[in-house]
């Protein structure tokens, strides 16, 4: 009962918004955390022949590697990447391994929006599952072997060889950039930030249009909160909506915002999901906690005396519009996330 009620949240999640069209290259971003394992492990049984409403899209896999900036050793960090390696191997997507100190290379027009996509599938997402099912009909005749969102090119990427990290030189310079912001929540913000870039360029050079956050219920409700308090309520609506459009030629979505913690947690423990645990961002001697994470105990302590507390926060992201947070012009875009500068005072 409980596998079908979670199942049926994933995909109606999918299917109510249809931004995600039959045939489109969907990145699945993996953290090896509990809610991007759950994810993954839903697009896997969504694929499957067996599934009653099969996924019609095709996935792959990225991960971040972030010991360098997690106060891993060289031999904790190898020993993170081998596990994150073979939990992506046996999802038999394609997948990709990226490093951290990668951001330190990535070209200019990151900091820009790409020029959006016109949809490949037709005027309407009904025309588009038509065709597309026609079109899997047609393969089935003839081979009677292919799979629901595979093509022959989606072969599992990647060295089967233990993982190589990058230079040591890369790393002393990303750490350097990290110790450089005063505070943690300042390095809260530039991680975020870099995975983003990172996530997002990887997408466009292997030809992705959609990319998956599994960011949960009780990390949406964290995170307006602590938009909040950062000053940047004008962009709840992108930082935690469903899907987040500020990339152009990219579009992120949050399949997992449905889910709250414990019921990730349910779930990965019952059907034995598999998870990788990485440490917490460094921090520096003396330090006070980043807002990240005194919003998070602050929510999760009042879960435990009202336990609708972070249900009540994450209702009142869903009546916020995006409109806000797109910018009237090129001058007037922010060049780190991509949104309209909120520099000018509104009349109340």
């Amino acid at each position: 009962c409980f596998r079908e009620y979670f199942v049926h949240k994933f995909r109606a999640m999918l299917g109510k918004n249809r931004v995600i069209f039959p045939g489109e290259k969907v990145l699945l971003a993996v953290s090896g955390g509990p809610a991007s394992s759950a994810m993954v492990r839903q697009v896997q049984e969504g694929l499957s022949r067996e599934a009653a409403k099969r996924l019609r899209f095709i996935p792959g896999l990225v991960y971040v590697e972030e010991g360098a900036v997690r106060g891993q050793s060289l031999e904790q960090r190898e020993q993170t990447l081998a596990q994150m390696e073979t939990l992506l191997q046996a999802t038999g997507f394609p997948y990709h391994l990226i490093h951290l100190e990668e951001a330190l290379q990535l070209p200019p027009s990151i900091l820009q929006p790409g020029p959006e996509r016109s949809s490949p599938s037709g005027p309407s997402y009904k025309e588009a599952v038509d065709s597309f099912i026609q079109q899997q009909q047609r393969q089935d005749g003839h081979s009677g072997t292919s799979l629901p969102g595979h093509s022959t090119q989606d072969t599992p990427a990647g060295s089967p060889a233990t993982p190589r990290l990058p230079d040591a030189a890369q790393s002393r310079e990303l750490l350097r950039a990290f110790e450089a912001a005063a505070t943690a929540t300042a390095r809260e913000e530039l991680l975020q930030m870099l995975r983003t870039h990172l996530i997002v360029q990887t997408a466009r050079d292997r030809g992705y249009t959609k990319a998956m956050m599994g960011e949960s219920l009780t990390r949406v409700a964290v995170k307006l909160l602590t938009n909040l308090s950062l000053g940047r309520g004008a962009f709840l609506a992108v930082d935690t909506g469903f899907t987040d459009q500020r990339h152009g030629d990219v579009m992120v979505v949050r399949p997992m915002r449905d889910y709250t913690a414990k019921e990730i947690a349910f779930y990965n423990h019952f059907f034995s999901v598999p998870t990788v645990v990485v440490p917490p961002l460094f921090t520096k001697r003396r330090e006070k906690p980043s807002i990240h994470q005194l919003v998070e105990r602050f929510l999760l302590g009042l879960q435990e005396e009202f336990p609708s507390t972070i249900s009540t926060v994450y209702r009142y992201g869903e009546k916020l519009s995006p409109e806000p947070a797109k910018a009237s012009s090129e001058s007037q875009r922010c060049l780190l996330c991509l949104c309209g500068l909120d520099t000018e005072g509104g009349e109340w």
